[in-house]
């Protein structure tokens, strides 16, 4: 009897043994999946009242131009979220001072007065003044050629400024811009000469039956796209997406689609 009740308790322990041991054991604690961080948010600054480059849709009300596409490709690239802003044009610089927007692009000159206020990105655009003759004109290619022409231009415009200091031109000063492309279209004028952006703008929409742009420019003007001084990390993610858009064919696109041709090469090199 005393061995079977030994055996029996040596039994029992054994099996507590086991069991503490089964209880002893600690279950791994699945971590929960890692949600997926949010896009950041891009808060962009533009005065919506400079087509092609800006301006805001009558009928959906969203904000449409070639700048607007732009900074969203650009964020679409480097994996921000864009939200659009209008601001008018002398409140961009300042906004972006004081952190209520976190880009400005709005057709902005890359000039060094600007430059000390704002760090801009490389250029998007290259601006200036053109010119825009009747479709079946092969006689203007070189400003020379504008000597002795009659030039329509519209009325304290830098066109004008321009065309005055042109030797020999006969000038037709107009109040409104598109009296002096109707003038244009209806042989009036030789050329008409004026913002570049704007003239392709018009070539690309109203005049594509009966006038076009001539490859060369009066004046040059880079434009840039805007952070705040010393931003360095952001200007950095800009120019990336720029350059990746430019690569990738979609910059090419979006150029076509508002000035109905293709970018120089000078531009797509950068």
């Amino acid at each position: 009897m005393k061995i079977a009740k030994l055996t029996i308790a040596i039994l029992l322990s054994v099996a507590l043994l086991l069991l503490a041991g089964c209880g002893g054991e600690k279950k791994q604690e699945q971590k929960p999946a890692e949600k997926p961080k949010a896009a950041q948010t891009l808060k962009v600054g533009m005065d919506a009242a400079y087509p092609p480059f800006g301006s805001q849709d009558v009928t959906s009300k969203e904000y449409v131009g070639f700048d607007v596409d732009v900074i969203k490709a650009i964020g679409a690239a480097e994996g921000f979220n864009v939200t659009i802003h209008n601001i008018p044009f002398d409140g961009l610089i300042p906004a972006l001072q004081a952190g209520n927007i976190d880009v400005a692009i709005n057709d902005i000159t890359i000039n060094e007065d600007r430059a000390k206020s704002v760090d801009f990105s490389k250029r998007y655009y290259i601006a200036g003044l053109g010119v825009v003759v009747k479709k079946d004109n092969n006689s203007i290619k070189t400003e020379k050629d504008l000597e002795g022409k009659r030039l329509g231009v519209s009325i304290g415009s830098t066109g004008e400024e321009a065309a005055r200091k042109i030797p020999g031109a006969k000038l037709k000063v107009f109040n409104q811009l598109n009296e002096a492309f109707l003038e244009l279209k209806n042989s009036g004028v030789d050329a008409v000469i004026n913002d570049i952006p704007t003239n392709e703008y018009y070539v690309n929409t109203s005049g594509k039956n009966d006038v076009k742009t001539v490859e060369l420019a009066l004046t040059r003007e880079d434009l840039g796209i805007a952070v705040k001084k010393g931003n360095k990390e952001l200007l950095g993610k800009i120019n990336s997406g720029l350059q990746k858009i430019k690569k990738n064919g979609e910059f090419t696109k979006l150029y076509q689609k508002w000035f109905g041709k293709e970018p120089s090469k000078e531009l797509l090199a950068e």
